[in-house]
């Protein structure tokens, strides 16, 4: 099967790259074009044409699809069928070019969570599950008929990084899975019920990363880890632009700081409502909120590198003066 692969970021070269591995026939790549990053203004390409680069397939890089030449050399490729992973919409000038269609991988269990961020929303409203589904790409976001879906549970300390390393390995094998069936023309209908969940999973804004501590300490704990790059204690996923980490200010040696909550954990309840700081300055800082302890445990100041709680109180003295809604 010719197949021509639409994708930008890690996720998407991920998959691209285990697709390659499969010996699948990967014609050409579609991504966006090479920007400039950091201060030096470095031009910097996107992770899915680094693969291709290194593989030796053919690079399309565009921002639009007016383009009427790109669309002519994608047609002459003669494509059986397009892949989209983490790819901006595509104009049906463009889908409806292969003659087994696009399929696009989604990183939730669809028809709930269709939209830009399901990873960050899922575990943001405290979902107990999620999934990862294919589709026919048609005129509707995230709505055309599902191929293949298949279920993730979800723990109450599960992070949107954790979950995006998952759902990478489920992402692989329900792709394979989808372009075998499609190439043994085996494919069934799924029974999707009109009861089933449709929440939408809006953009991240900035807005949406500001904690507000008028809310649960359950609420927070869960956006701090729908936002959280957190792995483990020896790994976070700083450069993915997905996880841009719940914030708040506190006051650090007289100067107020911008500080992002990395990774917290809920405690016990208290009798107290009052938003207040229980610290030991060695080896924890536990919040009450709202009638419940929300423990920190990794943050990152303002222009520093990501340090648990404990590096943080070797350094930095904390009262309930410190702390800033």
């Amino acid at each position: 099967m010719k197949i021509i692969f639409f994708g930008t970021p890690d996720f998407a070269a991920f998959i691209l790259s285990k697709l390659i591995e499969q010996k699948k026939e990967i014609l050409a790549v579609v991504t966006l074009p090479d920007r400039k990053k950091g201060r030096g203004k470095k031009i910097i390409s996107t992770p899915v044409k680094k693969i291709a680069n290194k593989n030796n397939i053919k690079v399309f890089e565009t921002l639009k699809f007016d383009n009427i030449k790109l669309t002519s050399d994608l047609k002459k490729l003669q494509a059986n069928i397009f892949i989209v992973v983490a790819f901006k919409f595509l104009p049906k000038c463009i889908w409806q070019i292969p003659h087994l269609g696009t399929i696009n991988l989604h990183t939730s269990y669809l028809p709930n969570y269709k939209g830009a961020a399901p990873i960050n929303r899922v575990i943001i409203n405290g979902e107990s599950s999620t999934g990862i589904s294919t589709f026919y790409i048609n005129e509707k976001i995230d709505s055309g008929k599902l191929i293949l879906r298949e279920k993730i549970e979800l723990k109450n300390t599960t992070t949107a990084a954790q979950l995006y390393n998952v759902m990478k390995i489920n992402g692989e094998k329900i792709l394979l899975k989808t372009i075998k069936k499609i190439e043994e023309n085996s494919l069934k209908d799924l029974n999707i019920s009109s009861s089933e969940k449709n929440n939408y999973a809006s953009k991240i804004s900035k807005e949406c990363c500001k904690i507000n501590w008028n809310i649960s300490a359950p609420d927070i704990h869960n956006l701090v880890r729908g936002l959280s790059p957190y792995i483990d204690d020896n790994l976070l996923l700083n450069d993915v632009e997905i996880f841009p980490g719940a914030w708040t200010f506190i006051k650090i040696n007289n100067f107020v700081k911008r500080v992002k909550i990395l990774l917290t954990k809920l405690k016990e309840p208290t009798n107290s409502s009052h938003l207040s700081i229980c610290c030991d300055n060695k080896n924890y800082l536990n919040i009450c909120v709202n009638g419940q302890f929300l423990s920190i445990m990794y943050l990152q100041i303002e222009g520093k590198k990501p340090m648990s709680i404990k590096s943080f109180l070797h350094g930095n003295k904390i009262d309930n003066t410190n702390f800033l809604l």
